[in-house]
């Protein structure tokens, strides 16, 4: 279309109606026509690449120029599309105006008569929002890429969110390993309902969400929603929900969905990353300790068995004086503590190397409760037991898997109260894996405790040696499963054990 001063009243109308700017050019670079909509373009941004006073048709495009670059990228344009090299030239160039600074695409094409080239058409777009959506994933990316810490990551999205999309809040929901529910991981906004009230209300939406790879929308009462799942490479993480602000149309609506999606997948990787730093810094401080443990353990053996030596040989010779005896006693019974410790050590520092292979988890509870019902007798504790109602295999090393479980139980038999019962329930958990729960009656671990029970040498029972439960940990991790404990006076306390399904069943 060759645009001149002598529009039709309808051509001139619709150039006007545009929501861009649209001006021409002859092949010298005078302006030939303008729209409406540049005049206010101009008047708007204060500093345009054509000053408002010399746009005027019949003035040279160059004439107004203070910027060299400017002047080259149209010459450059002009010339390329002129010898046919393009039809198309397009490049982006900010303009600030007294608000704010904002982005548009300049997008020039050639007018034709036949095979000739007559002028050329400049259109100017504003594509903020799209910039601002671009930059923020690519500071994104960046930012989430350092980030190896989960507190870190949380920042970072927070961060990143609020300058990619208008919103008056976000939450991140993970699905726990253990029962398959949403918890609420992190969040911002959504004043006056708690955590547990968002995961109740938003749990049928994230569910919905873990369905389809991208985001979607939902009107809420509250406003307009955006749901994105958090997809890592091992399955379904979770899921984020934006509560954003008003969104003026249909294509800024899609382009925050799309943000949101990639976002979300930035955020699914920097939270299976962090997972994976805290396992290997968790295995690293483990074989630290394992191998201080060993080193203690080596030192403490030779002295402990010349103690016991000579104890025992004074309490053969001093039976006849009841204050000795009684003394030499006290010490063989710490030396007997000390070298369990000491055992105790030399396991945890130098650990047999884990062998999997399918095997079932129920069967290993089989060997240990058998082996342990003496125990169980001694303080008539009864153990009701659920098994599955099938087989589940899981990769095992059944002989340390069996200590996990042996440690377990002890601990479980000597917290109980006589003649109670212990609940043991095995179920198929909803990842696919083996899940088991074992439960007593006893006093309930604080809460102040509960965090560190597996930690080492960390134990609130009187004698404890405070390395059971961390060797247990330490094995689960081996089999890619976990150990949690919860307690409660409801509910008594619980240890779960958990292992993966076989891969491919």
């Amino acid at each position: 279309m060759n645009i001149t001063t002598e529009q039709p009243p309808f051509a001139r109308r619709l150039l006007d109606a545009l929501p861009f700017t649209i001006w021409s050019i002859d092949l010298d670079g005078r302006i030939t026509a303008i729209n409406s909509t540049w005049a206010q373009f101009a008047q708007s941004n204060g500093a345009p690449a054509i000053a408002p006073e010399t746009a005027v048709v019949g003035c040279s495009v160059f004439s107004s120029m203070a910027d060299d670059g400017a002047r080259e990228q149209i010459e450059r344009a002009m010339q390329w599309l002129r010898e046919g090299r393009t039809s198309l030239v397009r490049w982006e160039f900010p303009c600030n105006s007294p608000d704010e600074e904002r982005v548009f695409l300049m997008q020039v094409t050639a007018l034709r008569e036949a095979d000739r080239v007559t002028g050329f058409v400049f259109a100017t777009v504003d594509i903020t929002p799209s910039h601002r959506s671009r930059e923020a994933l690519i500071n994104t990316g960046i930012a989430l890429a350092e980030a190896i810490a989960l507190d870190q990551v949380y920042e970072e999205v927070s961060s990143q969110l609020r300058r990619a999309i208008p919103s008056t809040g976000f939450v991140i929901a993970l699905i726990d390993v253990d029962d398959a529910e949403f918890r609420v991981a992190h969040r911002q906004g959504f004043d006056g309902q708690s955590s547990e009230q968002l995961e109740r209300a938003h749990a049928p939406r994230w569910r919905t969400a873990l369905a389809t790879p991208s985001a979607h929308v939902t009107e809420t009462a509250a406003g307009l929603e955006l749901t994105a799942p958090l997809l890592g490479a091992d399955g379904a993480l979770g899921a984020i929900t934006l509560r954003a602000q008003p969104i003026a149309s249909d294509q800024l609506r899609e382009e925050s969905r799309r943000v949101l999606t990639v976002i979300a997948a930035q955020t699914a990787v920097a939270i299976e990353r962090a997972r994976l730093v805290r396992r290997v810094e968790q295995k690293r401080r483990l074989e630290a300790i394992g191998e201080v443990a060993a080193g203690v353990a080596h030192e403490l053996r030779n002295p402990l068995f010349g103690i016991s030596s000579a104890a025992q040989l004074l309490q053969v010779r001093g039976r006849e004086d009841p204050v000795v005896d009684r003394n030499v006693g006290r010490i063989l019974r710490e030396v007997e503590r000390l070298n369990r410790m000491v055992t105790s050590l030399l396991e945890f520092g130098r650990p047999s190397v884990v062998r999997l292979m399918p095997a079932d988890p129920e069967q290993v509870w089989d060997d240990i409760l058998e082996g342990e019902r003496a125990r169980l007798a001694e303080r008539s504790l009864t153990m009701h037991r659920t098994r599955l109602p099938d087989t589940l295999h899981a990769q095992l090393d059944s002989e340390q898997f069996g200590q996990v479980l042996r440690n377990v139980l002890v601990n479980a038999c000597d917290h109980a109260p006589e003649g109670s019962t212990l609940q043991l329930t095995s179920v198929r958990a909803p990842h696919g894996g083996w899940r088991c729960r074992l439960t007593n009656a006893g006093p309930v671990v604080p809460a102040d405790v509960l965090p560190h029970v597996f930690e080492f040498f960390y134990s609130a029972k009187p004698g404890g040696t405070g390395i059971g439960l961390a060797l247990c940990q330490r094995i689960m991790d081996e089999h890619a499963g976990s150990i949690t404990m919860e307690s409660s006076a409801d509910a008594g306390t619980t240890v779960t054990l958990t292992l993966p399904p076989i891969s491919g069943t």
